[in-house]
């Protein structure tokens, strides 16, 4: 019995050990897409160059401290025959002054360049590309706020996308930041179910808060053209861990295309089983169910509650339901519509009850907007 129980401690010891190791090498990869120290523009450059100053300091820091109490431990060890305790310094007044004075120096290092990056990035650059950010329960709204960026064949309104935020390359982006709810409004105006979110895509840019009621800002530029994966970095609820997002930047031919097919509205339905798919879409469901447009839009036709639909399958549209599947995933897209709920718990988007034909006829609908 005494040899099983002196055998448990050690085998728990192993295992915690080999876990750790194993984070350890998770942490070492090279080509994780939430890589800070892999950056892919000049904000998410200047953000590590600020990063790795107290990083160094620490890593400094570390060393001599765990280095000093490994020497005094081997030092000063208990030897046998050695009784007498090793003579005790007390009140060295220079050291206090140092170990006060140094730490002090030291923050003030660190926290000059990080405060004067934190007000440069809050600045908006004159000729920055505008785009408001929109945080919901649980997905991400992107709304282009210039002037050129518009679209409606009547009164004119933002291009507006969700889960994936298109961008151009070798342009600043200046980001507004605000908190939006689940999608619905209280009776005087103001969004539910509003909390906070943190937007980061670590290649990009840093951590910056969404807050109800207040609008943040963050400054930042795409170098080459490619696909970037971000997500909510502050516990927003049930889905925290499932509101994600990317950022698909093209290179300047690409970016005009992707603008003029966005300000074309949605695609001309020719296929019948799409075409009934868009008669479900655009009309009341049957038996009082609802309606889609009553939440979502697709061109000029309904509500802003919800993703805007209009260029669901367009290329650069790689995911939906808060970038949690790919866009291409038919079977992903028809578990969406059979019950949001059994595969998103808490998702605002109630069950319609539809019928598997309405399903399919919707799902073709979708694929046909491009």
């Amino acid at each position: 019995m005494r040899t099983m129980r002196s055998r448990v401690p050690r085998k728990l010891l192993w295992v915690v050990g080999a876990i750790l190791l194993t984070l350890l090498l998770v942490g070492c990869g090279k080509d994780l897409p939430q890589n800070t120290f892999n950056p892919a523009g000049p904000t998410a450059q200047s953000e590590k160059d600020v990063l790795m100053v107290p990083l160094i300091i620490a890593g400094i820091v570390f060393v001599l401290v765990e280095g000093g109490i490994l020497f005094l431990a081997i030092k000063f060890r208990h030897r046998k025959g050695k009784e007498r305790m090793p003579s005790q310094l007390h009140g060295n007044t220079r050291l206090e002054l140092g170990w006060t004075v140094a730490p002090a120096v030291l923050l003030a290092v660190v926290m000059v360049p990080a405060i004067s990056l934190i007000w440069k990035l809050a600045q908006r650059p004159p000729d920055a590309m505008q785009i408001t950010v929109q945080g919901y329960q649980w997905w991400w709204g992107f709304q282009y706020s210039d002037s050129d960026m518009t679209v409606g064949s009547g009164e004119q309104r933002p291009i507006e996308i969700a889960d994936v935020m298109v961008v151009p390359t070798g342009r600043e982006i200046y980001l507004s930041l605000e908190a939006e709810g689940g999608g619905a409004k209280n009776t005087d105006g103001t969004p539910d179910f509003q909390v906070i979110h943190s937007f980061w895509v670590p290649e990009l840019f840093g951590k910056q808060d969404v807050v109800p009621g207040r609008t943040n800002h963050i400054t930042f530029q795409v170098d080459e053209p490619g696909t970037y994966t971000g997500q909510c970095a502050e516990f927003c609820g049930l889905q925290h861990g499932r509101m994600k997002l990317r950022v698909v930047a093209l290179d300047p031919d690409d970016w005009e295309l992707w603008v003029v097919n966005q300000q074309q509205g949605p695609a001309l339905v020719s296929d019948p089983l799409a075409k009934q798919g868009e008669e479900i879409f655009m009309n009341p469901l049957s038996g009082g169910r609802g309606a889609c447009t009553a939440c979502h839009a697709v061109g000029d036709v309904g509500a802003a509650a919800a993703p805007n639909l209009s260029h669901f399958n367009e290329p650069t549209h790689q995911c939906f339901a808060g970038c949690n599947w790919d866009t291409s995933d038919v079977d992903a897209l028809k578990a969406w519509l059979r019950n949001p709920n059994a595969v998103k718990l808490g998702a605002k988007m109630p069950n319609y009850h539809l019928s598997e034909d309405e399903i399919n006829a919707l799902v073709a609908y979708l694929y046909s907007l491009t």
